[in-house]
């Protein structure tokens, strides 16, 4: 496989942003133990939205710590977000964020209760690779600014 140029496969991580239902998010507590779930989640074209308890691990860390790890793909098609999170009561969620979720997903959330959380997540820093002859070159985003001019609509260098 010929690797893809870094347009290319920025309009892939914003398709597969856009298409894929779920993506494991990674957190860490105040000492550094690591946890890992699947969500699903909303791609509103400059952030990644989940919903999730407060009360459990990954919403206490993203609350307390506001940094994440997302992944997508496979291990041969990989999508890694660093990200920083801000946590959102139910009633403080944009409209169109919470119907685009349960548009996505099939689940509206706003009707799961207090105890949950929604989470926006601001890209950091973005890699992407198929196999190794892509992974020289897998930064894509670097301090919330696409490397490439794949990237319309947002920040570029």
């Amino acid at each position: 496989m010929l690797p893809r140029d870094p347009d290319q496969r920025v309009r892939d991580v914003r398709a597969r942003l856009v298409a894929d239902m779920d993506l494991w998010v990674a957190s860490a507590d105040a000492g550094g133990l690591p946890h890992l779930v699947p969500l699903s989640f909303l791609w509103d074209g400059e952030a990644v939205w989940v919903v999730t308890r407060l009360t459990n691990p990954t919403g206490r860390n993203l609350a307390a710590g506001g940094r994440t790890r997302l992944a997508l793909g496979t291990t041969r098609d990989v999508v890694l977000i660093d990200g920083e999170a801000v946590a959102y009561a139910q009633g403080d969620v944009p409209a169109p964020v919470a119907e685009g979720f349960r548009d996505k997903t099939g689940w509206d959330a706003r009707a799961a209760g207090p105890a949950y959380r929604w989470f926006r997540i601001r890209p950091v820093t973005v890699e992407a690779w198929h196999e190794y002859p892509e992974f020289p070159d897998r930064r894509l985003m670097t301090d919330g600014v696409w490397v490439t001019g794949a990237a319309e609509g947002v920040r570029q260098r």
